[in-house]
C-alpha cells in the first residue's frame, strides 16, 4: 500500500476554501485534471453517503470514479473512499482520501490532501500527478488578480 500527501497554502479564508472542497459548485471548479470536463456526477462532500464522477479527457476518454463520504467535520476535514471503474463499470481497488482545511495568518488557509491505501507505488504516482493538476486549478481560483 502507498500513500500520498499534498499541502497548499492559499490566499482564501477557511470558509471559502471549505466551500470549494465540499460543495458541488466549488468542486466543479477544480475537480479533475487540467483539460478534463466533468460529464456526470453526484459531487457533494457536505453530507455522508455515495458519490461518483465521470471525467472526460480532451481526447474523449471517459473515466469513472466513485465512493462513499465517510466523515464530514465542517470547516476541518472531509473523508471519502475512492475507486476507479473499469469498462464494465466494475469498481477497482478502494483507497481513501481526506481533505483537511486549517487557518493560517492573514486570513489564509491551508489544504492538506491525503490519499491513502493506494494499491502500489505506480498507482500512487498516477494519483499524485492527477491531484497536482487538480490543485493547480484550485490555486488559480485564489491567485491574486
Amino acid at each position: 500500500m502507498s500513500d500520498i500527501r499534498l499541502e497548499r497554502d492559499l490566499n482564501v479564508s477557511v470558509d471559502e476554501l471549505w466551500d470549494f472542497v465540499t460543495t458541488t459548485d466549488g468542486l466543479l471548479h477544480w475537480w479533475g485534471p487540467d483539460g478534463f470536463t466533468i460529464r456526470e456526477h453526484t459531487l457533494d462532500f457536505t453530507r455522508l453517503g455515495p458519490w461518483f464522477s465521470i471525467m472526460q479527457s480532451p481526447e474523449g476518454n471517459r473515466f469513472k470514479v466513485s465512493g462513499e463520504v465517510t466523515h464530514v467535520r465542517p470547516k476541518m476535514s472531509v473523508g471519502f473512499t475512492w475507486a476507479w471503474h473499469d469498462e464494465e463499470d466494475e469498481r477497482g481497488p478502494e483507497s481513501h482520501v481526506t481533505l483537511s482545511v486549517s487557518p493560517l495568518e492573514d486570513e489564509r488557509a491551508r489544504l492538506i490532501l491525503d490519499h491513502m491505501e493506494l494499491a502500489d507505488a505506480e498507482a500512487a504516482q498516477r494519483h499524485y500527478a492527477g491531484w497536482i493538476s487538480c490543485l493547480k486549478k484550485l490555486e488559480r481560483q485564489f491567485a491574486p488578480a
